[in-house]
């Protein structure tokens, strides 16, 4: 079935497709003939982080970004959906076209922006959550007028829009498409960010598992910084990654790749060099914090050489554009397959 539907919406732009998509969710009878694709048993069920997570699969940040098909989408059978990159204000994002299929190598470039309604108007979405068993993720992010040494302002600020309503959150400062954000990712501002988050975070009733994503372009040393910080900050774990500013051993034609121009790669030409991430965290923190793999999963095999590397949990997205709900399903029949 999602073959032929598939078929139809790439024969619309991409964010046409996804606003086509997201309207079609809300209609009842298609979002209940896509939930018959999700597979539901206790078996599957994960605590992470002092977090129940019905099953290991969820969606990537980035797909519902204002918080307004999370409940139809985990009827599809995630069993975590994560919201955003939100920020404090609304803001449009870059110009478009900014959001390019590369489909000879099942992958997208973005160069969205952070587009989205603000963190209020997310936060004013989710207090309408269905399913009290879905795992919610708040990924939260800045404005990009905004400057970088005031940018911890920004993160605290949807913190504390967030926190009523998110089961974790992720601190964003791995996308390449917001302008000199990756130097947060730099390790002292990186500390100062992320104890501030803390601080505020153990001064709240129940404090919620914070992440940090981080790009798969970190070299190894920048990696052990990552470590360090973790265990410094005492932040719940990494997800394990964004997308790259590489365009390294694509079949795409170079003169497709160059109209498309700036922007983060994700799909499978991101598998292996974020199970390398994966694996290098693991082994080399010994396995001292959760990590949330993301990038190039097509496949059940695809998912399950992310959790032979040492993740905890996994997330979808493109392979979810790319592949539809089943994919959900077919991972889920391959966890239970290895249990």
């Amino acid at each position: 079935m999602y073959t032929l539907l598939r078929q139809i919406l790439f024969r619309f732009s991409p964010e046409t497709a996804h606003n086509l998509t997201f309207a079609g969710l809300k209609l009842p009878f298609i979002s209940r003939l896509m939930g018959l694709t999700a597979l539901r048993d206790p078996r599957l069920e994960r605590t992470v982080f002092g977090l129940k997570f019905p099953n290991a699969v969820g969606l990537a940040a980035g797909l519902d970004k204002d918080a307004i098909a999370f409940n139809e989408l985990g009827n599809l059978g995630f069993g975590f959906v994560e919201i955003g990159t939100v920020t404090p204000k609304p803001q449009p994002g870059n110009e478009q076209p900014r959001l390019f299929r590369l489909p000879a190598d099942q992958a997208l470039i973005n160069r969205m922006g952070f587009n989205n309604y603000g963190v209020q108007a997310a936060a004013h979405r989710l207090k309408h959550r269905k399913d009290p068993l879905l795992i919610i993720g708040g990924n939260i992010g800045k404005n990009k007028i905004t400057a970088n040494e005031n940018a911890v302002d920004d993160y605290l600020i949807c913190f504390d829009a967030l926190y009523p309503y998110v089961d974790y959150f992720v601190v964003n400062v791995s996308s390449p498409n917001t302008p000199n954000l990756r130097d947060l990712q730099e390790k002292e501002p990186l500390k100062n960010l992320l104890n501030q988050l803390q601080e505020k975070n153990k001064n709240q009733n129940k404090p919620k598992p914070i992440l940090l994503k981080i790009a798969p372009d970190l070299s190894n040393s920048q990696l052990d910084d990552i470590i360090e910080i973790v265990k410094e900050t005492g932040i719940a774990g990494v997800i394990a990654t964004n997308t790259t500013i590489s365009r390294a051993n694509l079949t795409t034609p170079s003169q497709m790749i160059e109209k498309a121009g700036a922007g983060g790669l994700s799909g499978k030409p991101l598998r292996e060099r974020s199970t390398e991430v994966i694996r290098y965290l693991k082994q080399k923190s010994a396995n001292a914090f959760p990590v949330i793999g993301v990038g190039g999963i097509h496949s059940a095999e695809d998912a399950l050489e992310k959790f032979n590397a040492g993740a905890d949990l996994i997330q979808l997205y493109t392979g979810f554009i790319y592949e539809g709900p089943q994919l959900i399903k077919k991972i889920n029949q391959a966890l239970l397959k290895n249990l």
